[in-house]
């Protein structure tokens, strides 16, 4: 009886190393994720249906412009250099679909480092961390937000030519935010940590 509880102690021991070992190489390979990608981030003017519609036209107008902006870039920091660069081009794009659609507000457009939960979309997750990112705020700002991905173009519309995800993450980058429930407890360790972390940076 003695040897068979020895027995299941080393099992379990023996489980929870390889996990720790596992879990340890997921959050390396997160932070690779975190810094190959860029988001997007667009805070509406307000929550009223018009504002959260506009929101949404504006979204679009930037990811298609962002793709075309860094076509050929392979890395984050490139697509990241190539939007500062053009900050202000992407501002008049937002701008013009705020004017043609008949809002006089404006929308302020800055490239920042800014901490995102685990966020999954259609066929990706991404995991929680700082980004760089690419924030928008239309008018005062006070809406509900909209956040994807700028770099690799990931999201509708800028998603709608196949995207090599490989070429960019890696194969094991893209086989984690394509992995779906396979890693959601990992996705959550991973928040648990970051989260905290974010706690000592305030």
């Amino acid at each position: 009886m003695k040897k068979r509880s020895m027995i299941e102690i080393s099992v379990a021991l023996a489980l929870v190393f390889a996990f720790a070992i596992s879990a340890v190489g997921f959050g390396r390979e997160c932070e690779k994720v975190r810094g190959e990608v860029v988001r997007l981030h667009v805070l509406a003017n307000s929550d009223s249906e018009a504002d959260q519609a506009v929101k949404l036209l504006v979204r679009d107008a930037l990811l298609g412009s962002g793709s075309e902006l860094f076509s050929g870039e392979v890395t984050a920091r490139g697509a990241a250099d190539c939007l500062n660069a053009n900050a202000d081009n992407l501002k008049a794009v937002a701008e013009k679909v705020l004017r043609d659609n008949g809002f006089d507000y404006g929308a302020d457009i800055r490239l920042v480092n800014e901490y995102f939960t685990t966020r999954s979309y259609e066929g990706f997750t991404l995991p929680a961390g700082r980004y760089t990112a690419v924030k928008v705020v239309l008018g005062s700002g006070k809406g509900h937000n909209w956040w994807c991905v700028m770099f690799p173009p990931l999201c509708l519309p800028a998603a709608s030519e196949k995207t090599d995800i490989d070429a960019v993450l890696g194969r094991d980058g893209a086989e984690l935010i394509e992995g779906g429930s396979k890693y959601e407890i990992r996705f959550k360790i991973v928040e648990v940590i970051e989260s905290i972390k974010e706690k000592f940076r305030s």
